[in-house]
């Protein structure tokens, strides 16, 4: 490990993996000794179309040679990030039809929450134990995790929590609630998909009483789940829709987007309700852009869901007590977090890159890329197995 990279960078735990990276390419990472990686991981969902994709790259090129940064968010028309938005407008569901662009999924999540109290003139907020929306300070209000959060208190108030998937809860829904933020999938909980119409239910609730429904899609959504955003496997529209992660093909980016009548609430009474300097950024616009039309020109997004049928059908042994997940957001839970460590460590010394979850310490993470070959999975889940067997001896 560079102990320059310990000594320097600012580190999120004591024990990095410390792999000092070379170059990516597609399913790969190399390090500076030449080794190749096969990556499940993905940059944790955000290389949706793998490392170096030409069609991204050329893109980002592309624009780099016409300008860059000219002007703070929301001033000048800038035709990436203009294209982008009425793209998207296209794809998802009425009543989303205006996008609000930001620097990153936590700050589409602040975004998000003050347009739900803007919008309602409330304040309650209400999110689910176990939930994991973000790490600015808003964010980690309406996180469910406490272990994670107390030290940092106070947070906002007025915040409740619900139990994902408990329709008994729903009644905590009240004229009083500004809004109710839900990931669609639970993801840092362990990859847990609602159940019984879950979703459609809150989606009532919300409509019965005013309150404003939020889905965080930053980790389901952009194809992952075999559709652009994983509510749309559920039948149900939110009146906000939060989005990072996949959405810039492994660039940083982040977005929500709700109907017209709400976003413009944002620039009046008061002006500059949410403002940002590089939110729209012409460069990472373009590589949002190239995404979104190779997820939407491609077979990339139901391909996803025959890719999950293949690490079913292959990930099969004693120690993989179920899977978890859908499309190419899979979490194979284990009896144990040590077996977990030992897997996800071993593995890596096998040349194939796992990854933990955030709270559920018996998940081993797998969010390959979507461009991700039948060969490349098979080579993978080769060397699970290979390792959960000398794990068990």
């Amino acid at each position: 490990m560079n102990p320059d990279f310990i000594k320097y960078q600012a580190q999120t735990s004591p024990y990095p993996l410390g792999m000092e990276v070379s170059h990516a390419i597609g399913s790969y990472i190399f390090d500076t000794n030449n080794k190749k990686y096969l990556d499940f991981v993905a940059g944790v969902s955000a290389c949706t179309l793998g490392h170096q994709n030409k069609r991204v790259n050329d893109a980002i090129k592309d624009q780099l040679d016409k300008y860059s940064h000219v002007m703070v968010y929301g001033e000048y028309s800038q035709s990436p990030a203009v294209e982008y938005c009425k793209l998207m407008a296209s794809l998802l569901p009425a009543p989303l039809d205006k996008t609000y662009l930001v620097n990153s999924g936590t700050e589409a999540i602040e975004g998000a929450l003050k347009l739900a109290r803007r919008t309602t003139g409330r304040s309650q907020l209400i999110s689910c134990h176990n939930a994991y929306h973000g790490n600015t300070m808003g964010s980690m209000s309406v996180m469910g995790f406490e272990e994670r959060k107390q030290v940092f208190r106070p947070l906002i108030p007025d915040v409740d929590f619900i139990t994902f998937n408990n329709e008994t809860d729903l009644q905590k829904i009240t004229t009083k609630t500004a809004g109710i933020i839900l990931e669609t999938i639970q993801g840092g909980a362990g990859f847990i998909e609602p159940h019984n119409d879950f979703l459609k239910k809150v989606r009532a609730r919300c409509t019965e009483v005013g309150a404003i429904m939020i889905l965080d899609e930053i980790q389901p959504g952009f194809g992952r789940t075999g559709t652009l955003f994983g509510f749309q496997n559920y039948d149900v529209v939110p009146d906000i829709v939060v989005m990072g992660k996949g959405m810039g093909g492994g660039m940083p980016v982040g977005a929500f987007t709700a109907s017209s009548a709400m976003m413009d609430l944002l620039s009046e009474n008061p002006k500059l309700g949410h403002i940002t300097t590089f939110g729209g950024h012409p460069v990472i616009a373009s590589a949002c852009l190239a995404t979104l039309k190779e997820l939407t020109e491609t077979n990339l997004m139901p391909d996803a869901l025959e890719k999950e049928k293949l690490f079913r059908s292959l990930l099969v042994h004693p120690l993989i007590q179920e899977i978890r997940g859908k499309g190419l957001m899979l979490a194979a839970m284990t009896a144990s977090a040590d077996i977990t460590n030992e897997v996800i460590l071993k593995c890596q010394d096998r040349g194939l890159i796992l990854f933990w979850l955030l709270f559920e310490g018996c998940a081993i993470r797998i969010t390959p890329p979507l461009t991700i070959s039948e060969e490349e999975i098979r080579e993978g889940c080769a060397i699970i197995l290979e390792v959960m067997n000398e794990v068990m001896i």
